[in-house]
């Protein structure tokens, strides 16, 4: 004992005067590898006062920071006191003050110390978290506050002697490295009775998940949403608890994985935990934090609510939230609603919102829609949707204009999903003459240029009309005929036409969202009168002309991006249901031109467009007058109808890889239609499947053009080429092709199984074979023929040109003639000697006009 005074003594004693360049703030390394002797010497465990005071003086030259080099030894000095803190409680001042001096920046005297003792700085962090072990609340406290500071502050102090601090992002990363944030998170069960001390080390976890995805990552590791969530309702009169716990929580969310979130915070204990703080802070909160709080709760509970499996009905919470839904719309004796009152500010109207949205989410599950029926969930938007319902009442404090308009648009979103799953109580409610009145008095308006407020009320009565159709789409496809019935019965025909004409004609609303509320209503006007005439009558003309508009449509736009592809295909779909089948409307759709449209649209519209078109013409050919019209169509470069549809054929066989010659002739007499498609789906297919060649028949483009034709006939056809006659050789055949591809199916699977009908599949093949081997001898003689009135062409053209140039020679002779008469005397004697004779022979006499000779005019060449 005795000899180990002098040694304390020389640790206090001044810098020794060797050392050239002092710094008398920073601990030498030397006099901390005495300290920790000292400290673990076990003949001085009764000098512990001095031991402390020696402590206190590394403390007191240590007020700038500690080196990077000098860390390992600290922390060993740090562990060696906290071994020794709970039961000598004396060392808990210095180890205090140390961690207090770990708040500050590391000091480093190279730039390189950084890098060389990365791997330093991590262990001494991770053991700063493992110090959270003792039972001492400042201790704890300080960590903490040792953390946040570490973690947040940069305070640079460049000094003359060297030493510059560690860079803030540096420290950052050691942190995250350290993996002390998950240490924290499970040092929360140590702390069941120390609520300050709870309260410091969520806030040092709230800002450690601030921005940190490393540390999110690894307080989800350590279960953080779980553990936080459990004891956020405790009781804390500050209300900080609640507060850090639920920043904690969204700060995971935004940072870490959303998907573990929600799975930590899906347990019955978690889920308690939220109701009880939710319920708490609506009832009890009326301050402007407590509000928003509470929203945050809420939109906790939704995220929650998306997770399958989460035990909100059985906890209790979809039974409680129900009646603040239809609150303030409802009355109710419940005795959670009966005092409560809304401020109708902005968070209870952000609140009223997520009630809403939380309605969608919860609609997937049964017990849910039970609860929401038993809670008249379906009159309460209802009522916010009723158009009235916009007019502040008297004497009552209520939404403002601007949040009435946004609330019933929401309310109109939560029905397109709700409404279809609860259609007795839509149909209670009298939901269709409501949304008809809304629909109108949509229409009523002079304009859908107004601005409306918030996410869903962008454009004003755009907007609403928008919502309105939206939700007449979800429920009329659920297949209720009496829900149908009561639409037309009360005219949506005539109101879904008047919204379409207002649409036509106003290149000024032509958006994405114009372009929707017109698609929405050719399929509410294509499910309402599909399959029944006397609502294709009540289509009638007026129908007939808005659908002529639309199919005026210029095909360029289908490439737009906005939308007008879908409006077209609904345009043919509406064509189909609501005037295909109804004698009237198709003549009057015939008489306005909409056989030329429909070609027109066939002519100029890209490949994916052609099946549905070729269908409908293919139901307009049952009426004669379109047969005529088709017959005398004449579209661009004036091809006539089968032209095109010839055209389409050969385009739709090269694109399926069906084998021909370059000139069109069929090129495999065993397969003289198969598709390189056809032949990957019978390979792919089951075999309890649909035979392949039959289900080509049915998604096949070209089954419909065989179709058309056979309405159209395959013989006086005018203006057709040979290569038109070739491939119509192959139409005319296609459905005994098609049979003998289903000759091939069955011979391929049922030939082994049954030995006795080999002979009769072999000859059905062997007659199909012949029939593809006569088409491609019928396809040969017309390129046959071509081929020679080619060659007779040839000849005729070569003809002409030999008797021009024999004409051109002629007229050449001619002119030299008369220019060497006019220009040699002798010549003209000679010429006129010759004539003389000739004329005595003939006993002619020659005319003034033969004398003269040809005429002076140079012959104007031929031209071929």
């Amino acid at each position: 004992m005795l000899s180990s005074a002098p040694h304390a003594r020389a640790l206090i004693h001044r810098p020794a005067l060797r050392e050239s360049k002092p710094r008398p703030e920073a601990v030498r390394v030397t006099d901390l590898s005495r300290v920790l002797q000292l400290l673990r010497d076990p003949l001085s465990s009764s000098l512990k006062e001095r031991q402390i005071f020696i402590l206190k003086k590394v403390v007191k030259q240590c007020q700038r920071g500690f080196l990077l080099r000098d860390l390992a030894d600290i922390f060993k000095i740090l562990n060696v006191c906290a071994e020794r803190v709970c039961d000598h409680p004396e060392y808990a001042r210095v180890l205090c003050d140390l961690l207090q001096i770990c708040s500050l920046p590391f000091l480093k005297e190279k730039a390189s110390d950084e890098r060389s003792f990365a791997a330093v700085v991590t262990d001494c962090v991770s053991q700063m978290g493992y110090l959270m072990r003792i039972p001492l609340p400042e201790l704890r406290q300080q960590i903490c506050s040792t953390v946040i500071a570490f973690y947040s502050h940069d305070k640079h102090q460049h000094s003359s002697d060297g030493l510059s601090p560690a860079r803030l992002d540096y420290r950052a990363l050691m942190l995250e490295r350290s993996g002390v944030s998950e240490t924290l998170v499970m040092s929360l069960a140590l702390m069941e009775e120390q609520l300050p001390v709870k309260l410091c080390l969520l806030q040092t976890l709230q800002i450690l998940s601030r921005s940190s995805e490393v540390n999110c990552n690894l307080m989800l590791r350590a279960q953080a949403a779980q553990k936080i969530c459990f004891h956020m309702s405790e009781g804390d009169p500050s209300g900080e608890l609640l507060f850090r716990s639920s920043e904690i929580l969204w700060n995971l969310l935004e940072n870490g994985s959303r998907q573990e979130v929600t799975s930590q915070l899906s347990s019955s204990d978690c889920i308690a935990s939220l109701k009880d703080a939710f319920l708490h802070l609506l009832l009890n909160g009326f301050r402007h934090h407590e509000r928003q709080l509470r929203n945050d709760l809420l939109v906790l509970l939704s995220l929650i609510a998306e997770t399958p499996g989460a035990p909100l009905i059985e906890s209790g919470f979809v039974k409680h939230l129900t009646p603040f839904i239809t609150f303030p719309e409802l009355k109710s004796h419940n005795p959670l609603v009966r005092n409560l009152k809304l401020t109708f500010k902005q968070e209870d109207f952000e609140m009223k919102k997520l009630l809403l949205n939380i309605i969608v989410v919860l609609s997937r599950d049964l017990a849910a829609l039970q609860l929401f029926r038993e809670g008249r969930v379906m009159l309460a938007l209802m009522l916010l949707v009723k158009p009235s319902s916009s007019a502040v009442r008297s004497g009552r404090r209520s939404w403002t204009c601007r949040q009435q308009e946004e609330l019933q648009l929401q309310a109109l979103s939560t029905l397109s999903t709700l409404a279809p799953l609860m259609l007795d109580e839509y149909i209670t409610c009298q939901a269709n003459t409501c949304l008809l009145l809304l629909l109108d008095c949509c229409l009523q308006d002079d304009s859908f240029s107004g601005q409306g407020h918030g996410f869903h009320s962008r454009g004003g009565k755009k907007a609403q009309l928008r919502y309105c159709v939206r939700v007449l789409r979800s429920v009329v496809s659920a297949q209720h005929e009496p829900l149908r019935q009561d639409l037309c019965d009360q005219g949506a025909i005539g109101q879904l036409l008047g919204v379409l004409r207002r649409f036509l004609g106003r290149p000024e609303d032509e958006d994405a969202v114009a372009l929707e509320i017109q698609t929405d209503c050719l399929f509410l006007l294509s499910v309402l009168c599909e399959g029944d005439v006397h609502r294709k009558e009540l289509f009638g003309r007026d129908g007939v002309e808005v659908l002529i508009q639309y199919l005026s449509l210029d095909a360029a736009l289908v490439f737009s991006g906005l939308g007008h592809n879908k409006l077209l295909l609904s345009t043919v779909d509406c064509f189909w249901s609501c005037v295909v089948g109804c004698f009237g409307t198709e003549d009057a759709f015939v008489a306005g031109g909409g056989v030329d449209l429909l070609l027109q649209l066939l002519q100029r519209s890209p490949r994916r467009m052609l099946t549905p078109l070729t269908a409908v013409l293919l139901e307009l050919c049952e009426n004669p007058q379109a047969v005529a019209h088709l017959l005398r169509w004449s579209g661009e470069r004036d091809a006539s109808a089968p032209q095109l549809l010839l055209h389409i054929w050969r385009r739709e066989e090269e694109q399926m890889g069906v084998s021909r010659d370059p000139h069109g002739v069929i090129a495999d007499v065993k397969r003289p239609i198969v598709s390189r498609h056809q032949d990957e789906s019978s390979s792919s297919s089951s075999s309890h499947d649909v035979s392949a060649a039959v289900r080509d028949v049915s998604e096949n483009l070209r089954a419909n053009i065989y179709c058309i034709f056979c309405k159209l006939g395959f013989e006086g056809l005018s203006g057709l080429s040979a290569e038109d006659h070739v491939t119509l050789s192959i139409i005319h055949r296609y459905l005994d092709f098609k049979v003998c591809e289903v000759v091939q199916e069955v011979w391929s699977e049922a030939a082994p199984a049954v030995p006795s009908d080999e002979a009769a599949l072999k000859s059905v093949l062997q007659v199909s074979e012949a029939a593809a081997e006569s088409v491609r001898s019928l396809q040969q003689s017309i390129l046959g023929r071509r081929q020679q009135e080619e060659l007779q062409e040839e000849r005729r053209l070569y003809s002409e040109i030999r008797f021009t140039h024999k004409q051109r020679e002629i007229a050449a002779d001619a002119w030299r003639s008369y220019v060497a008469r006019t220009s040699n005397y002798s010549v003209l004697k000679e010429f006129r000697r010759l004539r003389e004779e000739r004329s005595t022979g003939e006993h002619d006499t020659p005319s003034d006009a033969e004398t003269q000779g040809p005429p002076i005019d140079k012959p104007e060449p031929v031209t071929l």
